[in-house]
């Protein structure tokens, strides 16, 4: 994956929890940190569509 599908926050939501999930990422802000992406202003992204971040699971949800 060269960039994430910042535009499309379904998408996007699903491109990290696939990251995450297959082990190619460690944490979210190793994700953010790889493709150059503000931790803060993506989980404000996504809160707009009702998804948050759970360090617990590990995902967004």
């Amino acid at each position: 994956m060269d960039k994430l599908p910042m535009n499309d926050v379904p998408m996007l939501v699903s491109a990290i929890n696939f990251l995450l999930r297959d082990h190619e990422f460690d944490t979210l802000d190793e994700i953010c940190n790889h493709f150059n992406v503000n931790r803060a202003a993506l989980e404000a992204k996504v809160a707009t569509q009702g998804f948050e971040w759970s360090e617990v699971q590990h995902k967004f949800w």
